[in-house]
């Protein structure tokens, strides 16, 4: 006779259970059209939204767009929501290891029970819009679309008092937009997926605005006159608020600090003093100073001061992994997912800043469809010697073209050509190393760098 399965036997096999089938939903949601592969339209999404209901106006919403810092400034301003006592939702994307990522709850990855469920829930409705768009010739939706519809499905099941929401690319069309946040927070505003939003600045920042609504408090971090002139002319036409940066909120002084930085800054209600923040780099702060801005305009419409002990808690929690983050000493490696001009900028100037290395070399990954020339000028004042490769994404630059730019700007002398992320990343520790200085790597050019330099060097966390 077969003695029954105790306990933790058959907590195994529900495990087992849990783990093929989100293996099966990962594998389904992967199969459709990836993220960079668009069609602008919000009607898919929101014919799925309308048949459940409508769950992304079950709670309020706080949406961020804008071309650098806007996943480390939703972080923050829901680290901020979470240590005011709310539950949060938070969509942010791309992701480094997981697409669960890409949807939190209460400040931890959606677990996958529950991812589960709310696919189970929203795929019925997914395959009708499917059938329809077929019928018209249209496409099927994407797996982009698809995880917004199971993030908005399952905050409203949580429930979420408050989600922030993170525009997977511009604003104005992006499958987020289908819900209207009463805070819309615009980071900086730069040149990115041209062939999507536009070849200038001002076409890009029109997407963008989009998602500027109807009597919203709008929050800007400093932008080019273009593009504030854009904004505002949006909040004028939507009735909208607008506060910004250097004018309505800012910083008024900031100094490195072990592990991050301190600053003190003038909010929308007052000011704070004594902040750290536990990141790198003088963007970081800013993108502070703008998550600080939107929690104010969405617990106060901006009049009420929040509580400094609880904005200093708040902020001292703040992750934003793959974003300057130390991944490995001796030697220290770095891993940053700027990936592009603007992005490659501002970590140039963290890297100055924030860092003394007696020699830097960086590991430089980038894919096809970026200004890898630019990224490259950007970098080159602070790299002593870069390490050309790629990742394993189909999208990337192969290492003998990205090697031939670079050679054009750094030099050949201070450029290798490595056929494979590992290998370059042991070559750059090695050139790292040469000479006994206090030499450091930075493995940059994509998101997909720095999931991957992080895998290699066994950080998985998100």
């Amino acid at each position: 006779m077969t003695p029954a399965p105790d306990a933790a036997q058959r907590e195994a096999a529900r495990n087992l259970e849990i783990a093929k089938r989100l293996r099966e939903v990962e594998e389904e949601i992967l199969a459709r059209a990836p993220e960079h592969d668009l069609q602008p339209s919000l009607d898919r999404v929101e014919a799925v939204m309308e048949l459940l209901g409508d769950p992304q106006r079950a709670f309020p919403l706080v949406h961020v767009t804008g071309t650098n810092g806007k996943t480390s400034t939703t972080r923050i301003i829901e680290a901020l929501l979470r240590a005011l006592g709310l539950t949060t939702g938070r969509f942010t994307s791309p992701h480094l290891h997981t697409m669960r990522e890409r949807i939190s709850i209460g400040g931890q990855p959606i677990d996958p029970e529950r991812f589960i469920a709310a696919y189970d829930d929203v795929l019925p409705y997914i395959e009708m819009v499917d059938g329809r768009s077929a019928a018209d010739g249209g496409p099927q939706m994407t797996f982009f679309e698809v995880l917004v519809c199971i993030g908005y499905a399952a905050f409203a099941d949580a429930p979420v008092d408050v989600a922030v929401v993170e525009v997977g690319m511009g604003g104005r069309w992006d499958a987020t937009n289908v819900a209207d946040g009463s805070v819309a927070v615009v980071a900086p505003v730069d040149i990115d997926h041209t062939h999507f939003l536009g070849s200038s600045i001002e076409q890009i920042a029109t997407e963008k605005s989009g998602i500027i609504k109807s009597d919203a408090i709008a929050v800007s971090a400093v932008q080019d006159p273009e593009v504030a002139a854009i904004l505002r002319d949006r909040a004028e036409e939507v009735d909208a608020r607008l506060a910004v940066e250097s004018v309505d909120f800012g910083i008024l002084q900031s100094d490195v600090a072990v592990g991050g930085q301190l600053f003190s800054m003038r909010g929308l209600a007052g000011d704070y003093d004594e902040l750290y923040l536990p990141l790198h780099g003088a963007h970081q702060a800013h993108n502070a100073a703008l998550a600080v801005a939107a929690v104010e305009a969405f617990l106060g419409g901006g009049e009420q001061r929040l509580d400094p002990d609880l904005l200093r808690s708040g902020l001292a929690s703040v992750r934003s992994p793959g974003r300057l983050e130390i991944v490995r000493r001796s030697p220290t490696v770095i891993v940053d997912a700027a990936h592009n001009p603007h992005g490659a900028r501002a970590l140039a100037t963290a890297l100055r800043e924030a860092f003394t290395f007696g020699r830097l070399v960086g590991v430089l990954a980038v894919m096809r469809d970026k200004d890898a020339s630019e990224i490259l000028e950007a970098l080159e004042p602070v790299l002593d010697e870069v390490v050309v490769t790629r990742t394993t994404s189909p999208r990337a630059l192969t290492p003998a073209e990205l090697g031939e730019l670079a050679a054009e700007i750094f030099g050949e002398h201070r450029v290798t050509v490595v056929a494979d992320l590992p290998d370059a990343l042991d070559r750059a520790a090695e050139l790292a190393d040469e000479g006994g200085v206090n030499g450091g790597v930075v493995a940059t050019g994509s998101v997909v760098t720095a999931a991957e330099v992080r895998m290699l060097l066994g950080v998985t966390d998100e």
